[in-house]
């Protein structure tokens, strides 16, 4: 009886046939029409597979596919290229200043930064980057102790200490492969992740609990990369769990510092301390998250910033003896002190160097941002309502 009536079924289907199959060419030849309309004059592909676009190659090698339009972008006169991955137009922007012009308009009317294309999945909905209006105003008056004189004279320190050994450290890789140069890529990562971990929750964490804290930061870099398959075993669901496992990591250290700093005369020795000297109006756990999104915030901007200036100075001379001359007019590495936080202050081109820097290639790169409106980037293009953008420059 069933067989009967699935031959029925099928029977009656088959006149509607050529009617679907063209509502379904309708369909995609719509969807190849709208990318090719907010593609226009942009570099990118021709033609794109139906939904997908290029997520199979975003897949199968990333790194591959990243470099391959940070490249379109570069070679094009526009400074930017365009792509499609499951369902979104992506725009790539490759220039410096579209990238700032980009970075001055993030307002409700213009810009929405998203952090990531699956952020919310990956970070959480109350994430420091989706926060908007009362909510994160309060957050960043609860935070401002954070940030008085006496903490960043603190974080000063603390930072100098690890840089110069990381240094030292550099100068004997170098000694031992000489002539051949050493790779500073993963040696600055790891001095900024040693930084950032000390800054922020100084000795609450434990060597043990570093190790773990690099390893987790690891698979959580690595599924930034990748589609949001939330499946056991792969990369974004152990981005995902790692982001767990470094927010348990966090709140733990800012119950330790808690139980710290209710002994009277404490004084604060890192970040969470000097949070923890107020009192507390949101959870132990609620602070750990708000600390990764921290060292989230830091850890590739000052990567990219201190290659930048490496790389810059190393082929300006010139300036690199002027900040050479200013800073041993105040410091010497033989002495046996750090420099103070008004000896900073005084080193005027040093720090007009490193705001050139940051002016010239901006950190924070990858970060993408919606577009909330049609936006005019250029005087012949204007980015389409709903474009992602990733900003690579």
């Amino acid at each position: 009886m069933s067989s009967l009536l699935n031959k029925m079924m099928i029977t009656s289907l088959l006149p509607l046939t050529p009617y679907l199959l063209s509502l379904l060419l309708f369909l995609l030849l719509l969807e190849q029409i709208s990318y090719l309309t907010k593609k226009g004059t942009a570099p990118g592909p021709p033609l794109v597979l139906p939904f997908l676009g290029n997520a199979i190659l975003l897949v199968r090698n990333p790194t591959r596919f990243w470099d391959r339009q940070s490249a379109l972008a570069k070679s094009s006169p526009l400074g930017f290229s365009s792509n499609y991955v499951i369902g979104k137009f992506i725009l790539f922007i490759r220039d410096t200043h579209l990238s700032h012009k980009i970075f001055a308009n993030v307002r409700p009317d213009a810009f929405a930064l998203v952090g990531h294309p699956f952020g919310k999945k990956l970070f959480g909905d109350h994430n420091l980057i989706y926060m908007t209006g009362q909510e994160h105003k309060d957050l960043r008056r609860r935070i401002a102790p954070n940030f008085t004189p006496k903490a960043l004279s603190t974080y000063t320190a603390l930072q100098q200490i690890i840089i110069l050994h990381h240094l030292q450290n550099w100068l004997r890789l170098s000694s031992q492969a000489l002539p051949d140069p050493i790779t500073l890529r993963f040696l600055v990562r790891d001095m900024n992740l040693e930084t950032s971990q000390t800054v922020f929750v100084g000795p609450y964490l434990g060597p043990a609990a570093r190790e773990r804290f690099k390893s987790d930061y690891n698979f959580f870099n690595v599924g930034l990369m990748k589609l949001p398959i939330d499946l056991p075993g792969t990369a974004f669901r152990n981005a995902r769990l790692a982001v767990s496992r470094l927010v348990e990591t966090l709140s733990v250290c800012a119950e330790r510092s808690k139980a710290r700093m209710e002994i009277a005369n404490s004084e604060p020795t890192c970040l969470i301390d000097f949070w923890m000297h107020e009192p507390a109006v949101v959870s132990e756990v609620e602070i750990g998250a708000h600390l990764f999104d921290f060292l989230f915030a830091a850890q590739d901007a000052s990567t990219s910033s201190l290659l930048w200036a490496v790389t810059l100075l190393d082929s300006h001379p010139e300036v690199l003896a002027k900040v050479r001359e200013e800073v041993a007019g105040i410091w010497s590495p033989e002495s046996d002190s750090l420099i103070t936080a008004e000896q900073l202050s005084r080193m005027k081109y040093t720090h007009a160097v490193g705001l050139e820097v940051v002016r010239y290639r901006a950190p924070a790169t990858m970060v993408p941002h919606i577009a909330a409106v049609d936006f005019p980037l250029t005087e012949t293009y204007t980015i389409p309502k709903g474009t992602m953008l990733i900003l690579i420059s």
